[in-house]
């Protein structure tokens, strides 16, 4: 099996079946976040404890490639201090820039597959979506959040 097609497996499995896109009735932020360009539409659900992540869901609508990378997001950022889940949404955002390190690009595990989106340039708000939102909650610093999140994915 070849690279990309280990890679489109990995893709197609997190779309088909995440193992976080669900409600999350206990989770201390929770933000909206939209790209609008594609229609994509999530609610990122993060439980944070002592500054850890202790758990996170999603739900939503959007394309195979917003919905698969951000259960691969929470599969990363599950269990870890928020300095270091916003460490791997950095190292990710280098990824699809072109900028980060191959060690960089390691830690992010299964998100790697989705290294080539950085050669479409429509999808990489798609890609981006879960990653910008998350960063974006932990900004906000403030419980229970709530607000649309138009320009999640604009590079800055």
């Amino acid at each position: 099996m070849d690279t990309k097609e280990l890679y489109r497996e990995i893709l197609n499995e997190h779309n088909i079946n995440p193992s976080h896109k669900s409600e999350m009735n206990d989770s201390t932020i929770s933000l909206n976040g939209v790209n609008p360009s594609c229609g994509d539409n999530i609610t990122l659900n993060l439980k944070v404890e002592n500054d850890v992540i202790t758990d996170g869901s999603f739900t939503g609508s959007g394309c195979a490639i917003s919905q698969a990378s951000v259960d691969m997001m929470l599969d990363l950022i599950i269990g870890k201090p928020k300095a270091e889940a916003l460490k791997l949404a950095e190292n990710f955002m280098g990824m699809i820039k072109g900028t980060a390190s191959e060690n960089q690009i390691e830690e992010l595990d299964e998100a790697a597959c989705l290294q080539d989106i950085s050669k479409m340039p429509a999808r990489v708000k798609c890609a981006v979506l879960g990653w910008r939102t998350m960063k974006e909650c932990f900004d906000s610093e403030k419980d229970s959040a709530s607000a649309q999140n138009p320009e999640c994915c604009t590079n800055k």
